[in-house]
């Protein structure tokens, strides 16, 4: 990792000889719905019987479980009887399928195929719970996965995959998110990480790292899956998380991954359709493998325009204030880096000209940031433009301060007056 690019931050090693708070409530929560019982007897590291196999699980459970260490993790302990089969994953997968939304135009090119393979995918008992406890919990965390793993499998359908490199996209965008169901839920949205503040933020990136653990310690998935998992937010310019991995430090599946989960954080949001997630893969070049992007570009140029909601005058004049404010905001960094007293801020200021500029040269990579471009037929991917840019730029704060860490009550307030000029850039 070069110095520019973002610090990982500290990463906790998951121990799984201890029943995880977050992810036993999921667990008690789904039970209230699934048969989920013990499929074996559960003892604790000195031997004590804590639960007896085939009795249902119940806030007796998690009474007894307190604080105790447990002979073989409690995942490995359950499973859910009626739980998430290769059937009902079909059954989501055509559900899906039938809604008119913009990633319906990515998958239906490759829907028979992706409805198929959708049958093979192994759930091993471990995957087969946490999914379970997802789908009768946290709804919307089980669609976003169903999501990614259509949207995974298309991907690599629509650069030729075997079936073997199709399943195994589809199994890691199953269960890329399964890390979430460790942390505290008011951090674990599925890609919530698009409006979290700092201190959420920090609770959330460890999540792709929890998943990788999960599969590597408890799973019999290919290395090759597991790996994905933990590279979903990595970027190949080093800007993600949560090991700031650059270039081929990154996977093939990973690479995908991230092209996936870009692509649904976007289109999360129901008022944006696919041009802007075009423009999100692609306004900072050399964030994303482009062999993935190009489905996706292609897809958004095919689908029809959405209507621009601003006046050609008042674009312009939008991207003439972000101009004037991005310059101003580099030049802040330039007076704060001779104020600055710790090496944490100096550091912190590196990182933030070093995004700033990233992010102006792809404003200017775009070819849409002149006033001979602002015409109604580049207008409704100017506008896409315009709100992502403006998205990056509470990144951009985000990652500084996640950077900075602790600091000095005279650099804080610096930092602050940063990032307070951030906000207004782009408005």
């Amino acid at each position: 990792m070069n110095a520019t690019a973002a610090t990982a931050p500290n990463i906790p090693i998951a121990d799984f000889t201890r029943a995880n708070p977050h992810a036993l409530a999921v667990i008690l929560d789904a039970s209230e719905s699934k048969s989920i019982i013990a499929s074996r007897d559960i003892f604790d590291l000195s031997g004590v019987k804590l639960w007896a196999r085939d009795q249902p699980v119940s806030q007796a459970l998690q009474r007894k479980l307190l604080d105790r260490q447990l002979r073989n993790p409690l995942e490995t302990c359950l499973m859910a009887e009626d739980g998430v089969t290769p059937h009902s994953l079909v059954l989501c997968t055509e559900a899906l399928l039938a809604r008119d939304t913009p990633l319906i135009a990515l998958l239906r090119p490759h829907a028979a195929r992706i409805v198929h393979e959708a049958a093979y995918l192994p759930l091993h008992s471990v995957a087969q719970l946490l999914l379970t406890a997802s789908q009768a919990s946290r709804a919307q965390a089980f669609e976003h996965a169903v999501q990614a793993m259509a949207l995974s499998g298309a991907l690599m359908l629509a650069q030729g995959g075997s079936t073997v490199d199709v399943r195994a996209a589809m199994l890691a965008g199953l269960l890329h998110d399964l890390g979430e169901i460790y942390i505290d839920p008011r951090y674990g949205e599925a890609d919530a990480d698009r409006e979290l503040d700092v201190l959420s933020y920090q609770q959330l990136v460890v999540h792709p790292h929890i998943g990788h653990l999960l599969l590597r310690q408890l799973t019999n998935y290919p290395l090759s899956v597991a790996r994905a998992v933990a590279e979903h937010h990595e970027r190949l310019d080093g800007s993600g998380y949560p090991h700031c991995l650059q270039g081929d430090a990154v996977s093939p599946l990973g690479r995908l991954l991230a092209v996936a989960e870009t692509t649904l954080g976007v289109l999360r949001d129901e008022s944006n359709e696919l041009t802007r997630a075009s423009i999100a893969l692609r306004v900072v070049p050399g964030e994303f493998d482009l062999a993935w992007v190009g489905a996706v570009s292609s897809a958004a140029r095919a689908a029809p325009q959405p209507l621009a909601k601003r006046e050609c005058e008042e674009r312009q004049t939008r991207m003439e204030r972000f101009d004037e404010a991005l310059q101003a905001a580099q030049d802040r960094i330039g007076v704060l880096t001779l104020s600055a007293e710790s090496p944490a801020l100096q550091s912190a200021l590196v990182l933030a000209q070093h995004l700033l500029q990233r992010l102006n040269l792809g404003r200017l990579a775009s070819g849409l940031w002149h006033a001979g471009a602002v015409t109604e037929g580049d207008a409704a991917e100017i506008e896409a433009a315009q709100a992502e840019l403006f998205f990056r730029l509470q990144g951009i704060k985000r990652a500084l301060r996640l950077h900075a860490g602790a600091l000095p009550a005279a650099d804080s307030e610096r930092l602050d007056h940063l990032c307070d000029g951030l906000d207004a850039v782009g408005r």
